[in-house]
């Protein structure tokens, strides 16, 4: 069962493309800034002069590294000569979308090909932002508070994963004695509601969503825990279990990218790769 809770300001969304402009803004910000609070749902562009062009932060926190960092999709970029590997550069900023004068918050350090998918590629689906310094990170967005990142004991391994799985890079299940649920905070308001398929770590499931929340926050429904209401100012909290990916020909229609895949395929990068890799080791910031 879903349901609808509350509305948001709608807006459309195309993909960015990354090129020698965008380079341009690390010259943009001369002095030292305030402080700025960064967390899930926050609506981040790529180019100032294209606000438009927009997609959404699914989780922010820390990497094995200190850094701190924010998860997004990957298919938000269209720039194959820079995808799938380490941008130590900073040749990609990341601006607030309702903040753009504020400079960049970050810088893109990683993203995934979609290698011709429309949604993005099946189960690496994702980006990695390695934000400012001045920034401070936070786990309650809008609407969603995240209680750190999804674990799964038992559960079947990301296909992403190294053998063994981590409880971090397992899947929930969808089968229907299965009533796992998320929770989606995006442009059309909080939703939730079960998951009716898994495939290869991709969730299928009822949580409505459109362009520009690609990346956005997804949230497990624990068990016993209170859902959304206009009792309660249409919140919710959970550990943090994907992001937004993209709609198929399907039904329901709406498809998220599990946490698994992104904590997995991180783990297995860092682990070929000789120099360190953002975002490995990934947990949500426990700051409020």
């Amino acid at each position: 069962m879903f349901r609808r809770l509350f509305s948001l300001t709608a807006a459309l969304a195309t993909v960015a493309v990354l090129g020698a402009g965008p380079a341009q803004a690390e010259d943009q910000v001369q002095e030292p800034r305030a402080a700025k609070r960064v967390y899930n749902s926050m609506q981040i562009a790529f180019d100032p002069d294209r606000p438009d062009a927009f997609c959404t932060i699914g989780a922010v926190g820390n990497d094995d590294y200190g850094r701190k960092i924010a998860i997004s999709a990957g298919h938000c970029l269209s720039a194959p000569a820079y995808a799938d590997r380490e941008l130590r550069d900073n040749i990609a900023p990341v601006y607030h979308r309702q903040d753009i004068g504020y400079g960049p918050i970050g810088w893109v350090r990683y993203f995934k090909d979609p290698e011709g998918s429309m949604t993005g590629h099946l189960t690496k689906d994702y980006m990695v932002i390695e934000l400012v310094p001045e920034v401070t990170l936070s786990s309650q967005g809008p609407y969603l508070k995240q209680t750190g990142v999804l674990e799964v004991p038992g559960g079947t391994p990301s296909p992403n994963a190294l053998s063994p799985a981590l409880n971090s890079e397992r899947l929930l299940g969808a089968a229907w004695f299965n009533n796992n649920e998320l929770v989606v905070s995006g442009q059309l308001g909080i939703w939730y509601g079960r998951i009716t398929n898994n495939s290869q770590g991709v969730y299928q499931a009822h949580p409505q969503h459109k362009a520009g929340d690609s990346g956005g926050p997804t949230i497990w429904h624990v068990p016993g825990s209170a859902y959304p209401s206009e009792a309660n100012g249409f919140h919710a909290e959970g550990p943090w279990a994907g992001i937004t990916k993209g709609i198929i020909i399907g039904i329901p229609p709406y498809v998220y990218t599990s946490s698994a895949n992104i904590l997995a395929d991180l783990r297995a990068r860092d682990a070929a790769d000789p120099a360190d890799v953002f975002g490995a080791g990934f947990e949500v910031t426990a700051n409020p």
